[in-house]
């Protein structure tokens, strides 16, 4: 009674699946975030500090050579950073509000890369960009989210014809379905996710060095610059230190803006459904990192779990679960996905639920009944039923067994 006490506190305390893995996920970003951060300080940390002192020298000999007061020319460079952002450069460049440059900035607002070269400075203009980025941002990653089904259902046609059509070369089949193997080829047979992400993340960096070889002469970028830059915008990270396309004319500018725009929707598409994927590799990460951690650091839980044995939990992943007849490991059951959350943590389960497993436990039990009494893994062969022997539960099915192997003798 009392060890039942401390697991039903024990199992109290416990979260189900979907909130463990929601608090592992936010540690594990909190500490990405942190190693992260301590990356990012260590290396770019003294480059700021020596711009900073190489600017402040610039400014000192700047204010005595035209006798000029730090105060005024802070005053200047004030306009000039409002001028930055209203675009306008030293350098001549296209116009930005021209039908053309603002097609190019509603291309940026709806896939949320934002380089923030252009921004609107007018009131209508900031209201009217709040509803139509609500509207057109939905509409782009609704359109992703459809590009990476058709990436997936593609992917899927091809590899399995590839897997059909080696298995058809291996000899492995039977003559009589040779000539029509589409009908009884792998039903449901549906690709790995490691093969999709693996075929993704060489999609894009195809993608992004052909991007890179047109964009390192025509934009004068060094090549890394340019592979640098396909990352930041095919991610929407968009931080608009590099932004293509932005000079006043180009040496056959039409195909260049044409291949520019290319390149970004493919390399969005390629690396959008890549962090999709992604994210369902890390997904399993989690899962299993759950698994492992389970009851690991609660010795009481452990104990109880030891006493009481197997008899009214189903644990995944057991051997009861990987040897039911008929089912694999990866087949959707009926208890497979609706309670796989309740047995991890540790909540009671249903009689359908301790139904099952009695059917399972009975069948492995009888198994190695037979196996142990006959000296070999039972088979059943057509001569024991022609004998009127059939099979049975336990210490019946070893008897009959042995009346069957006497009959046969005889």
């Amino acid at each position: 009674m009392m060890s039942g006490q401390r697991l039903q506190g024990c199992r109290s305390l416990h979260l189900n699946e979907d909130n463990g893995r929601f608090v592992l996920l936010a540690v594990l970003i909190i500490l990405y975030l942190l190693c992260g951060a301590a990356v990012f300080s260590a290396i770019e940390r003294p480059s700021e500090l020596r711009a900073h002192g190489r600017w402040h020298g610039t400014l000192l000999n700047f204010s005595e050579t035209f006798n000029i007061s730090l105060q005024e020319l802070n005053s200047f460079l004030r306009e000039y950073e409002a001028a930055i952002a209203a675009g306008i450069r030293a350098d001549a460049l296209r116009p930005r509000w021209d039908f053309t440059g603002a097609f190019y900035f509603v291309g940026t607002v709806v896939s949320t890369i934002g380089f923030g070269m252009t921004t609107p400075v007018t009131v209508a203009g900031k209201v009217f960009l709040i509803f139509y980025g609500l509207l057109g941002c939905a509409a782009t990653i609704l359109f992703f989210n459809l590009f990476l089904e058709r990436i997936i259902t593609l992917l899927a046609v091809v590899m399995k014809a590839v897997r059909e059509r080696r298995i058809r070369n291996s000899g492995l089949l039977p003559p009589g379905i040779r000539h029509d193997f589409s009908a009884y080829s792998l039903p449901g047979w549906k690709p790995s996710v490691y093969h999709v992400m693996l075929i993704l993340g060489l999609s894009a960096i195809t993608i992004s060095c052909c991007a890179s070889a047109m964009y390192t002469p025509v934009e004068g970028w060094v090549y890394l610059d340019s592979l640098y830059f396909c990352f930041v915008t095919f991610s929407t990270i968009g931080f608009g230190d590099f932004v293509s396309s932005q000079s006043a004319a180009y040496e056959y500018q039409s195909l260049y803006r044409v291949a520019n725009f290319f390149f970004m929707l493919m390399g969005v598409c390629c690396i959008y459904s890549l962090f999709n994927v992604i994210s369902i590799v890390i997904k399993q990460v989690l899962n299993w990192i759950l698994e492992k951690m389970s009851c690991l650091f609660c010795q009481r839980c452990n104990k109880a779990t030891v006493l009481l044995g197997r008899r009214n939990a189903i644990r995944p992943g057991s051997k009861a679960r990987q040897g039911r007849p008929g089912h694999s490991p990866d087949s959707d059951g009926p208890c497979d996905s609706d309670t796989e959350g309740r047995r991890l943590s540790g909540e009671m389960i249903s009689m359908k639920d301790l139904a099952a497993s009695n059917k399972v436990s009975l069948a492995i039990m009888q198994k190695q009944l037979s196996e142990s009494a006959n000296g070999y893994p039972r088979t059943v062969c057509g001569s024991s039923r022609h004998n009127g022997f059939s099979g049975g539960v336990g210490a019946l099915g070893i008897m009959n067994n042995r009346l069957a192997e006497t009959s046969n003798s005889r």
